[in-house]
């Protein structure tokens, strides 16, 4: 789109340094990046960050004073960087957009060692600099990936993060195998798509969730009323009763319990696989960790290659994404709705 045709302003949802509520700013709409890709946003997910953002009293290094949101996109490219050196893109390109594609720089610590989502130096896109919560947004080619035919922009967006995190939980850090037995809790946005990643694997899934309807939907998928934890019903005693031996477990929750629970059902010499954060603190049992001899293992975020994947399975119909969709101009709503438990998965924003 020739720079005639694209308007000087637009409205976005932004952070402000000491107000934890969004603001609705009237800013101006960015340059097209030299090593990137000016998009018009088809769609934004919403995320729990979102919240953890906006109350966010300790920032990281890099973040603005005041920044644009949204970390989940998908876009359509309408204008192309002068020294982008990747030409699989072309303008029309509709692409999912990783929020923390890192700086990719051989002297960079975290991308030189495959872990571009922890570098500090790249663009952090929603995550304390401008994200994809407006009418249009950059990414770095580094970032870009193409939507396969059939894929929705909505689901496309939530692809970058609740599947992809999911993904690189369930692959590449737990390492699951089709073989193993493991114990997943939480079925909320980012841990049924995680279900539905190990599910293909071909493991045998053991749920837990504290919301029927979200046990109903796991059945739904396939999975059996016996790998099923009914509400309210004691873990530890479930896994006992029905002589489970659990290999992995992946917490999407994070709490107090889950932790305290994941520690006793695993199997001696298991993982532990943690990505949920609902409590900060939780309690290492240290003689039942070394006489067990325990993993403990932590996940953040994906990388692109990992994007790439889950947008192939979701293509091939292996994970079905549940996504809501909505405004972009009623994001607080949705974000509260998703807070208290009132989205069953995730949410994708539009904007007008």
């Amino acid at each position: 789109m020739p720079d005639t045709q694209l308007p000087k302003v637009m409205r976005a949802w932004r952070k402000h340094v000491g107000n934890e509520e969004a603001q609705y700013d009237e800013v101006t709409v960015p340059k097209t990046p030299p090593t990137g890709f000016l998009c018009k946003i088809l769609a934004a997910g919403v995320c729990h960050s979102d919240h953890a953002l906006l109350i966010d009293k300790a920032p990281r290094p890099w973040f603005q004073d005041r920044y644009i949101l949204g970390h989940e996109g998908c876009g359509e490219i309408i204008d192309i960087g002068p020294n982008v050196t990747d030409k699989r893109f072309k303008i029309g390109d509709v692409i999912s957009m990783l929020g923390v594609p890192g700086c990719g720089q051989s002297n960079c610590l975290e991308c030189s060692q495959d872990m571009q989502q922890l570098c500090t130096v790249g663009h952090h896109s929603g995550i304390g600099q401008d994200g994809f919560y407006a009418p249009f947004a950059t990414i770095d080619q580094r970032g870009a990936v193409h939507v396969p035919q059939g894929v929705s922009p909505l689901v496309a967006a939530v692809a970058t993060d609740a599947v992809t995190t999911a993904y690189h939980a369930i692959v590449r850090r737990g390492e699951l195998k089709p073989t193993e037995t493991v114990f997943l809790f939480g079925l909320g946005g980012l841990g049924f798509n995680g279900l539905q990643v190990a599910k293909s694997i071909g493991a045998r899934v053991i749920v837990s969730d504290v919301r029927e309807e979200r046990l109903e939907a796991a059945a739904q998928i396939g999975i059996p009323k016996r790998d099923i934890v009914p509400v309210g019903t004691s873990i530890q005693e479930f896994v006992k009763e029905n002589n489970l031996m659990i290999d992995t477990t992946f917490d999407f929750v994070g709490m107090n319990q889950t932790f305290e629970d994941a520690q006793q059902i695993v199997r001696r010499g298991g993982k532990m696989v943690c990505i949920g954060t609902l409590n900060l603190d939780n309690t290492v049992h240290m003689k039942v960790g070394i006489r067990k001899r325990l993993s403990i293992i932590f996940s953040y975020g994906g990388q692109v290659k990992d994007l790439e994947d889950v947008l192939d399975l979701i293509a091939k119909k292996k994970i079905t994404p549940q996504v809501e969709t909505g405004k972009l101009e009623d994001f607080p709503r949705w974000l509260n709705d998703l807070c208290d438990g009132k989205v069953n998965a995730r949410v994708a924003l539009t904007p007008d």
